[in-house]
């Protein structure tokens, strides 16, 4: 069975604008094993989160390839790609977008309500995920009782408490001091070694992407793999 989480091959992205066509990502071919992390960097609109979007499910490439875990995601249905995120994919945005009339345990369960499971085994493995992330005694705390990081923090549990395959991250540290941008970098790194889950971080912060394991360079749609220093 394949080891594979993304396999991209050819990747191109177009968007028309009547008479006017610009292409965001030109030929991307990315390959990312189970359990591995990438740090994608870039600067703005170099087509980062459009790249992102395609990985998620959440938009479609104009041409090429995209499969992840094995699934030509651009063969489903919307129905079908919906469920496939909601089951093998996970993430995570530079704004939390935490609901803010319910407490860390309530946001973190929610994905899990959402697929159907019981409340109390939902309830169960969010504080589980809550403790995982260092928040077991916030659990019953509201946003707005959070901090940056510590909301932060639960954004990352609500990703991965439904246990999916692949992470994706759009400039999660983005919103965050220096200080708390590092610690959710160091989560991510220690997560993704003891859940041996598969991340894609899309961040400009060059210092903060060169802590991860392998970084890729987007520079006007062409994506270039490059080895990071541990």
């Amino acid at each position: 069975m394949s080891n594979l989480v993304i396999e991209c091959s050819d990747i191109n992205k177009f968007y028309q604008d009547g008479k006017n066509k610009t292409q965001v990502l030109k030929g991307v071919n990315l390959k990312l094993n189970q359990g591995e992390l990438l740090a994608v960097v870039g600067s703005s609109g170099s087509g980062k989160s459009t790249l992102l979007h395609i990985l998620g499910t959440l938009d479609i490439a104009s041409t090429g390839t995209s499969k992840i875990l094995n699934q030509d995601v651009a063969k489903l249905s919307r129905k079908q790609q919906a469920e496939f995120r909601n089951k093998h994919l996970g993430f995570i945005y530079q704004f939390h977008h935490l609901l803010m009339e319910f407490n860390a345990l309530e946001n973190v369960a929610m994905p899990l309500l959402i697929a159907g499971m019981k409340p109390t085994e939902a309830k169960e493995k969010a504080k589980e995920m809550l403790n995982k992330v260092g928040l077991n005694h916030r659990i019953e705390h509201k946003p707005s009782e959070l901090s940056g990081g510590e909301r932060q923090r639960v954004a990352i549990a609500r990703a991965l408490v439904g246990e999916p395959a692949l992470i994706l991250a759009d400039e999660p540290t983005g919103n965050l001091d220096k200080q708390n941008a590092l610690n959710i970098y160091n989560l991510i790194k220690e997560l993704n070694k003891t859940l041996k889950t598969s991340f894609v971080v899309v961040t400009h912060d060059l210092e903060l992407a060169a802590k991860l394991g392998k970084t890729a360079h987007l520079d006007d749609g062409i994506l270039t793999l490059k080895k990071s220093a541990q």
